[in-house]
């Protein structure tokens, strides 16, 4: 029998008693060890003697991106300095970096976690990995690496970029498997189309994080790759790094790891929990995590969670694809609107592509204006794009509420990027 990553709780139930137990373990071993934590946790008036349900999460004060940067460089460190056996950083000024401390079993658990996403994609030990996503300080390759090694899989540790090599590798080696952003690998399908490598290939899954991807680059990837299926990563240093969930070959949600940390979707302004299948902001308590263990930490990435369980039978709970984060909105002419929202009006639109552009301006009138530059799929003549044109704006304005200006142009004009695409200039004053 092949060795399962996944949790073995029979129900809910169980879970939520593995939850209740990490939780308790966690407040006090940040009060013990963490000044930061103890000061916050004193402040609120809470212990863990006080943690009796997991409903009493609520009365556990926030953790913001400044208590890290404050705490620089070995923010809420709750171990002796001596247990520290690796750290990593998120992006940030040079001196006010992200640093994230780990101890060995934060890293065994980690990989641990992230060998169960590549056997949620269906990943076999006979498979081939190619990890071209960026290696260093940062949590992307070496969690990818980590988590294949531990799967017991081949790891391509190739890293971004270098798209002469990635070709070579995919063609000599007959990778299987492709880890990379979504940008990315858009950029390696044009490219195996560019020079009629597709059939010299046997790749068959990709796995994108780091940014979110619309349901017409997937197409576009999975159509000029010939791949199987296509999964979706979270993560993000603080709470480990990449590999906090995966979904799964049904695609109904991504399925995030709720035996190590717990996740609830708060109204970013009244934090609050929101409604059922509500967007929110995403706020994390690890359970399990030594060196530096999370108490509510705000993440400032959107999504909502997904209450019906997945038609795959795995009881772990899901979220949605992350929508933006609370600070990439932009309020156009009073309207707050959210990258994911742009994607998902454009994507089902016939004739449009996968890439486009937002541009804001602010005119001499003073008013604010928006343009969407948009691809057409490859042929498209020029009366059809001044039907696309109308098409986007009507759409637009639709479902965003908002008037738009629509520049169609033509399939890959738009440039392309092998880490994560730009895809809003907001050039207004």
């Amino acid at each position: 029998m092949a060795k399962t990553f996944m949790p073995s709780f029979e129900n809910l139930d169980e879970l939520r008693q593995h939850q209740l137990k990490g939780l308790q373990w966690t407040v006090n071993h940040a009060y013990r060890g963490s000044s930061l934590y103890r000061e916050k946790l004193e402040a609120a008036g809470v212990s863990a003697k006080d943690i009796r349900t997991l409903d009493d999460i609520r009365k556990l004060p926030f953790t913001t991106t400044d208590d890290l940067r404050k705490g620089y460089p070995f923010p809420l460190l709750a171990v002796p300095e001596s247990q520290v056996v690796r750290i990593h950083a998120s992006s940030g000024t040079t001196d006010r970096r992200k640093i994230i401390s780990y101890t060995q079993k934060d890293i065994d658990d980690w990989a641990h976690f992230f060998a169960r996403c590549y056997e949620m994609a269906g990943i076999t030990v006979e498979d081939r990995v190619q990890i071209a996503v960026g290696y260093g300080i940062w949590t992307a390759g070496v969690g990818f690496q980590l988590g294949c090694e531990k799967f017991g899989a081949m790891a391509l540790p190739v890293g971004p970029g270098n798209i002469d090599m990635q070709c070579q590798f995919l063609v000599d080696l007959q990778s299987t498997a492709m880890c990379c952003t979504a940008s990315m690998g858009l950029l390696m399908a044009e490219e195996m189309k560019r020079r009629n490598l597709k059939d010299k290939i046997a790749l068959k899954k990709m796995i994108f994080g780091s940014e979110r991807s619309s349901d017409a680059m997937r197409a576009r990837i999975k159509d000029l790759l010939g791949l199987e299926d296509m999964f979706d990563i979270p993560g993000m240093t603080e709470l480990y790094g990449p590999g906090t969930g995966l979904d799964c070959p049904r695609h109904e949600g991504i399925h995030y790891w709720a035996d190590y940390y717990i996740l609830e979707i708060l109204d970013p302004e009244t934090l609050e929990p929101v409604s059922p299948g509500e967007i929110g902001e995403m706020v994390v308590t690890t359970l399990c995590k030594e060196a530096a263990p999370l108490i509510r930490y705000r993440t400032r990435d959107l999504t909502r969670l997904i209450d019906q369980p997945c038609s795959c039978g795995n009881i772990l709970p899901m979220h949605d694809r992350i929508q933006g984060r609370s600070d990439d909105m932009i309020i156009f002419r009073g309207v707050n609107i959210y990258p994911g929202q742009i994607d998902e009006v454009l994507s089902p639109i016939s004739d449009a592509g996968c890439e486009y552009q937002v541009h804001l301006i602010r005119k001499d009138d003073g008013k604010d204006y928006m343009t969407i530059r948009l691809e057409c799929c490859d042929g498209l003549d020029a009366s059809q794009k001044s039907e696309l044109g109308l098409k986007v704006q009507a759409e637009i304005k639709k479902k965003i509420m908002v008037s738009c200006e629509a520049d169609i142009v033509d399939d890959c004009s738009l440039p392309r990027s092998d880490r994560k695409a730009k895809r809003f200039f907001d050039n207004r004053p």
